[in-house]
């Protein structure tokens, strides 16, 4: 009786709550701040996934029309399977010409494969529904590349408003460095 009256005492405490200006809540929180970055990193490359494979999808189904240019889709598409290869990382991009290298080359194939999208296309065709997929993931990059900017710059500053706290935690958190940004920095 005694042993359960402990266990059931031990499970019904709640936990300390941490100081916030201890070294362990600033853990705490830069995780939290890291994971967040990495989510709005992982859904903008995930949209961009997307977006080449519906481009895949389109360039196919341009291939199966009566007056196709097969040659010149297949190289499209040789151009588009490329794309993930040019891409940034977050190293790569505190170069912003990487960044520039890539979109201008995804905007030079999108030009393209509109251009060969027939302008009768019904509206509810195939065609029609990945094109729109397409040109909407192209709007959709800006605000993603805004939120992981938001969320970044919230990691960096934290950074350098507990660079001393980092420093006593060591490890992985006395070698943290600010994150590039897509936004161009003065």
């Amino acid at each position: 009786m005694l042993l359960a009256a402990l266990l059931a005492a031990g499970c019904n405490r709640t936990p300390k709550p941490l100081d916030p200006a201890s070294a362990q809540a600033v853990k705490v929180q830069l995780d939290i701040l890291q994971d967040s970055v990495d989510a709005r990193w992982n859904e903008m490359q995930a949209s961009d996934d997307a977006k080449q494979r519906t481009t895949r999808q389109l360039l196919r189904e341009l291939t199966a029309q009566p007056a196709a240019n097969r040659p010149q889709l297949a190289r499209l598409q040789y151009a588009n399977d490329r794309l993930p290869r040019l891409r940034y990382s977050r190293q790569t991009m505190a170069e912003s010409a990487r960044i520039d290298a890539y979109d201008a080359a995804q905007d030079s194939l999108l030009r393209v494969v509109y251009a060969l999208v027939p302008t009768q296309t019904e509206s509810g065709s195939v065609v029609a529904q990945l094109t729109a997929q397409i040109q909407t993931a192209d709007t959709d990059l800006v605000s993603y590349r805004v939120r992981y900017d938001e969320a970044a710059t919230r990691f960096n500053n934290y950074l350098q408003v507990h660079a001393s706290e980092l420093q006593q935690l060591g490890g992985r958190y006395a070698k943290l460095t600010p994150l590039p940004l897509f936004t161009l920095q003065n």
